[in-house]
């Protein structure tokens, strides 16, 4: 995304997710990907009161829009995706619902939580940081059996070329809010 391409929303959330969500470390760390990394990128502390999370939120939807990314719900895996498709449901009037990582063992035995998703539905998936996208493409394949249409993929950060390649696969528009080039950091890579 370049400069022009970004919304007037855009800096605000930048500057919190730089001082507040990313912390360089002299040891490296492992990453969910199995890599490592010496940056990490903490969105939920970025993120963490009701003002922070709404300035970010802002800034995704306002990316949504100038992508042209139209949805009627946003959501992805719990926890990572959680903050971030409350606010921007809260601020775009939108639907939300959570992932969960395992099926619920009682009640309706669901994997979706919040909204039901119904055919149809143009859904908008988020998280707070992708490495090579995998979490976010496990919440794709347990909502696509619902009939939902994918609209584009946004996180809050993007660590590498890795998820955007692997959603274009699919024909999925995906539009990170911070990239790793925007924090100055190094890419993760294709495993």
């Amino acid at each position: 995304m370049t400069t022009a391409q970004r919304p007037e929303t855009w800096q605000a959330a930048f500057d919190l997710i730089r001082t507040r969500g990313h912390e360089r470390r002299e040891e490296p760390f492992k990453l969910a990907s199995g890599q490592l990394s010496h940056d990490y990128i903490d969105g939920k502390y970025a993120v963490d009161t009701g003002e922070r999370l709404a300035v970010v939120s802002r800034a995704v939807a306002d990316l949504a829009a100038a992508q042209g990314i139209e949805f009627d719900a946003v959501g992805g895996l719990t926890m990572g995706a959680d903050p971030l498709a409350h606010g921007v449901a809260m601020v775009t009037g939108k639907a939300w619902f959570s992932v969960r990582k395992e099926q619920k063992q009682r009640g309706r035995e669901q994997w979706v939580e919040g909204t039901r998703l119904q055919a149809g539905d143009r859904v908008l998936l988020v998280d707070d940081v992708i490495s090579t996208g995998g979490s976010t493409e496990l919440a794709l394949e347990r909502i696509l059996p619902l009939g939902v249409v994918v609209t584009g993929v946004i996180p809050m950060v993007d660590r590498g070329d890795v998820a955007a390649a692997r959603f274009a696969k699919r024909g999925i528009p995906f539009h990170a809010l911070v990239t790793y080039r925007d924090l100055g950091i190094d890419p993760v890579r294709d495993v």
